[in-house]
């Protein structure tokens, strides 16, 4: 990354803060029942309860994926063991990374998330960095990505005409607009939203796996099945990977959820365990329905299991369903996505404009209208495109495994610099699950560079133009100040 902060050389209510030459405007200092910054001005608020985090890691990370997904991973898999033993895998490895964050989150809570936590760990630039390419690839990719899915799959249901070559971009934009709309009234609608689509989404999704566990199964394959290759594997992994993220955004919760020293990790372990329960039952009614071969075979997995069990309207309404996954994880990504450039504007004069807190809706509005505005324009390049999914996916995937591969290694740099601060969780076997964590989000940035070919550069040169931003940001900056006040020691963190 880039050169670290100095040592901490004092303390102030038993944390340790980094002096030297890196310096930052002030940040709202977030306790438990106060929502005033240390200027006066309104802050975020611990309204957030474990179930309202638990619903956004939800919504967050079951989207479309699991839709697209498993026939990919079955192509690259010999057997059905091997094929479930990789979603378990999945899980795992998100667990691991999980654990990670939950430590930097309940010692370090702040709207920033992986901003606050590079930026402490490795100083403002690549903090800076961070926060720069959630702004302009990250979120607004991803919400990009979703609001394609949902513009194809209305395509889809609208059937083939004058506008099925226009819909999908119009209806992407839509998408943005409504859900920025939607969101800018306030954090009671945004998460209200959440909590509907969510349902919908998991109702949906257990209809397909009812459909597939006790609808017509599949024949059984023949003895000559052709084995999947090595190589086809590993991709298999990187599919699997990919449909399991988007869990890491629980950390831009951590300074409204209620609960400050167990509230991330409850809602990063309910969380990730009811995706991969969902995930293993929906791959193995898929299985069922449809078979190995089959499953491999298919173009439109959700879609051959309904149709297979209630006919064309079964499949015409798994349409629907994706549409819901991909409104919901697009809602939750703005909501998270809002709170890093919210904390980038408290930090940075030069974003100033995105640090004001509305505090009737207790919503970041500039940042949440700066965050539609570049996905919208993400929508229009990405429509000038061959396939806009795509063409966004290769825009963010690389930069989003270089942030968590940071973000794992922030963690062995804060035990380090930072040994004296109150962590109400420690990551178990230590520094061996960060150390597993940062080989894993390399390979994965390895893997995303060569499927993205030479889509991946854009993005990251989009990253790398922060720079002069910076430059121009470096001779404004003023006091620090101190994160979250520590709560008591002793207090139980364990969920």
């Amino acid at each position: 990354m880039c050169a670290a902060l100095q040592p901490p050389a004092q303390v102030r209510a038993g944390i340790a803060r980094p002096t030297g030459s890196v310096r930052f405007a002030a940040s709202p200092s977030i306790s438990d029942g106060v929502n005033v910054s240390d200027q006066g001005a309104p802050a975020p608020r611990r309204v957030l309860s474990t179930l309202d985090g638990v619903t956004l890691v939800v919504g967050l990370v079951l989207g479309a994926g699991i839709f697209r997904a498993p026939q990919m991973v079955a192509a690259g898999t010999s057997s059905d063991a091997a094929f479930l033993a990789l979603w378990v895998l999945g899980g795992l490895v998100s667990l691991i990374g999980a654990l990670c964050y939950a430590e930097l989150a309940a010692t370090y809570p702040n709207a920033g998330g992986e901003y606050h936590f590079l930026t402490r760990a490795f100083g403002r630039p690549a903090g800076f960095l961070c926060a720069w390419s959630r702004m302009a690839v990250i979120q607004t990719g991803s919400i990009a990505i979703l609001a394609f899915v949902v513009g194809d799959y209305a395509a889809a249901l609208y059937g083939p005409g004058p506008a099925s070559a226009w819909l999908p971009a119009v209806a992407a934009a839509a998408v943005v607009v409504a859900l920025t709309a939607l969101n800018i009234v306030g954090l009671r609608q945004g998460t209200g939203t959440q909590y509907a689509l969510t349902t919908l989404e998991v109702l949906g999704l257990c209809a397909i796996i009812a459909a597939g566990f006790f609808g017509p199964a599949a024949a059984p394959p023949p003895a000559s099945a052709p084995a999947g290759e090595g190589p086809g594997i590993g991709l298999a992994v990187v599919f699997v990977l990919l449909t399991f993220g988007g869990w890491s955004e629980a950390a831009y919760l951590s300074a409204e959820l209620r609960d400050r020293r167990r509230g991330v990790v409850r809602t990063l372990a309910w969380g990730l365990g009811v995706i991969t329960l969902l995930y293993l039952l929906a791959n193995a009614a898929y299985l069922r329905a449809l078979g190995h071969s089959g499953l491999a075979a298919s173009e439109a997995v959700g879609a051959d299991v309904m149709r297979q069990a209630a006919g064309g309207l079964g499949a015409a309404a798994v349409g629907l369903v994706v549409i819901v996954a991909a409104l919901s994880s697009a809602n939750a990504t703005m909501i998270t996505g809002a709170r890093s450039n919210y904390a980038l504007g408290r930090d940075i004069p030069l974003f100033g404009f995105l640090g004001g807190w509305h505090e009737v809706g207790s919503t970041p509005k500039a940042a949440f209208l700066l965050q539609g505005a570049i996905a919208l324009a993400l929508v229009a390049f990405g429509a000038l495109a061959r396939s806009g999914f795509e063409a966004m996916v290769a825009y963010t995937a690389p930069v989003f495994w270089l942030i968590l591969l940071g973000t794992g290694a922030s963690l062995i740099a804060l035990r380090r610099r930072d040994p004296a601060a109150d962590r109400p969780f420690r990551v178990p076997l230590y520094p061996l699950t960060p150390l597993l964590f940062c080989a894993i989000a390399g390979y994965m940035l390895y893997s995303s560079v060569a499927y993205a070919g030479r889509g991946a550069f854009l993005g990251l040169a989009v990253m790398l133009a922060g720079l002069p931003l910076l430059a121009l940001a470096g001779s404004r900056q003023t006091t620090p100040a101190p994160h979250s006040p520590p709560v008591p020691r002793g207090a139980p963190w364990a969920p």
